[in-house]
């Protein structure tokens, strides 16, 4: 029997037991939005379900053990054949199948596919992140394969299965296929044109032989991957599947697995080609062009995947407040506390607003929302993963020392915070991105300008901000080194001009006065005392089934 000194008082019941769709109105607003009457039901169904297993207390502890035992590479077997394939616990392959059963890689041939896929992806985060990056990756793959028609006639089923098939044998025998990418090389990095890998061709039209290595391979246990290298014409994107027809292994040499500050369940490899078979997609010496609609898709689901990390983060900050009692009362409805709570409640609903509002536009698929996309992402990729790290930070900070205690999950969620910001293009390349659409590509700025001009009028501050915006735009003296300020002005624009259409006025005030006003200090929890921060806090409240 323990002694008196051991009863535990005054500590919050763990945050399980909850939906995480529906506890999060910001998303649930966003799907009522986005998607059309005809398939609202369908969608918040799966949704429902899918948030009450990511809340449950058997999902997290599966999280727990797929990034306590990280993978693990085995380069050959008993007898010496070289096998290079990574072992993954048991729970991993739960996760993601689960994750590829929810429809995560199949948002191209579904009614309002990107919206549904999109808070699907935002929900699963917050169980774990690691096993979202194949599952983005499979999804992105589908639009660069879509150049190459016969190769999307052959492996789109594959990739938009909700079925997750492991076992490592010929695509065509499979009833579902994940796919992985390998663009960095170690001399080029971002530099993709530096690349030095070799594509020379076979006899087999559009096949090819493949000698170097890639620095970064994602999912390195996928059953295909998307590849860049010099062909006789240039730098190409080329298919190389990981088992070939005949059910021989391909070329595919795994030198080692990344030891990344994070996402410790999710394997990242260094990888050699050596005589290595692949297919090309789309042209010779286009390759860049062919991959970029990849390399859009996972941008964005970089934004979700912060987005979603901002709302476990949030989540876990506000449940510990509500429940924990300091200096004669709760933490909750400390004045100071509720100013940290609601500045970090603010940039979730941001994030997510956002995110969503892009992956409507997938949904459209329109020549404006193309457009618009064309700078929304990479100026949303900028500032919101941007915006993850310090956010998580602050989350833990409201556990105080419970907050660097592993067992709180903080930590975790820190250590994976910077990742989106890295992956997929730092910071410097989206805000030059932002910079080429600008200047190249009038009818993007022309489409982001009718999204913000919706709501012209509806705060000064916003219009003010959107002024200021153009004044900035017209002088274009030095303009690249002034890039980055530029892409997150656009940013905190947009995100402003949706919380002024869509969120509560609370919200969209706090937002405004802060964000657009310069109402607010340079760290969270500096809003202006005048607003009504209660309103932002309950909002954002997970709320656990008794």
């Amino acid at each position: 029997m323990a002694g008196s000194t051991h009863t535990v008082t005054n500590q919050p019941p763990p945050l399980t037991g909850h939906d995480v769709f529906t506890a999060d109105k910001a998303l649930v607003a966003a799907v009522e939005r986005h998607v059309e009457p005809d398939a609202l039901d369908d969608v918040r169904g799966e949704l429902e379900a899918l948030g009450r297993a990511a809340g449950s207390a058997q999902l997290q502890e599966w999280a727990v053990q797929a990034n306590d035992n990280p993978p693990r590479l085995r380069t050959h077997d008993r007898y010496g054949h070289r096998v290079d394939e990574v072992d993954f616990h048991p729970a991993w392959h739960r996760l993601l199948g689960k994750g590829v059963a929810a429809g995560l890689t199949a948002a191209w041939n579904r009614p309002a596919g990107h919206v549904r896929r999109a808070a699907a992806f935002l929900v699963w985060t917050q169980v774990d992140a690691g096993n979202l990056c194949p599952l983005s990756m499979t999804h992105a793959a589908v639009p660069a394969l879509r150049q190459e028609p016969a190769l999307a006639a052959e492996w789109e089923p594959r990739l938009m299965s909700m079925v997750y098939d492991r076992e490592p044998r010929p695509a065509h025998l499979k009833a579902g296929a994940l796919f992985g990418m390998a663009m960095t090389e170690k001399q080029g990095g971002s530099d993709v044109r530096a690349n030095t890998t070799t594509a020379t061709p076979l006899a087999e039209e559009g096949t090819y032989e493949l000698t170097g290595h890639k620095w970064f391979c994602s999912a390195p246990m996928s059953d295909g991957f998307l590849v860049l290298a010099q062909a006789p014409e240039g730098l190409t994107c080329l298919l190389l599947p990981r088992v070939l027809e005949d059910g021989t292994r391909n070329t595919f040499r795994i030198q080692r697995l990344k030891d990344k500050l994070g996402n410790r369940s999710n394997a990242s490899a260094e990888v050699e080609f050596d005589g290595t078979w692949a297919r090309r997609v789309g042209e010779e010496g286009r390759g860049v062009r062919t991959i970029i609609e990849m390399v859009a898709a996972t941008r964005l689901d970089c934004v979700l995947g912060s987005a979603g990390l901002m709302r476990q983060a949030v989540s876990q900050a506000i449940h510990h407040c509500t429940h924990r009692a300091a200096f004669g009362g709760k933490l909750v409805d400390k004045p100071l506390m509720r100013n940290v709570l609601a500045d970090l409640a603010l940039e979730s609903e941001a994030a997510t607003t956002l995110a969503l509002r892009l992956a409507a536009a997938y949904d459209d698929g329109g020549e404006q929302e193309r457009a618009f996309l064309r700078i929304a992402v990479p100026a949303a990729k900028y500032w919101v993963t941007k915006r993850c790290a310090p956010l998580v930070v602050e989350a833990a900070e409201c556990l105080g020392g419970n907050g660097y205690v592993e067992d709180s999950g903080l930590p975790r969620l820190v250590r994976e915070s910077p990742l989106n910001s890295i992956w997929e293009g730092a910071g410097n390349v989206q805000a030059l991105d932002v910079l080429r659409a600008l200047q190249r590509e009038p009818a993007a700025f022309n489409a982001y300008l009718q999204e913000i001009g919706r709501s012209r009028g509806a705060d000064h501050r916003l219009d003010t901000a959107i002024k200021n915006l153009l004044t900035d735009l017209a002088d274009l003296d030095g303009i690249e080194a002034r890039a980055r300020r530029l892409t997150e002005r656009l940013a905190l624009v947009l995100q402003g001009s949706l919380l002024v259409r869509y969120a509560p006025p609370e919200v969209a005030d706090a937002f405004c006065a802060s964000r657009l006003g310069g109402d607010a200090g340079a760290t969270f929890g500096t809003l202006p005392g005048t607003l009504d921060l209660k309103s932002v806090v309950d909002r954002a409240r997970p709320l656990v089934r008794p």
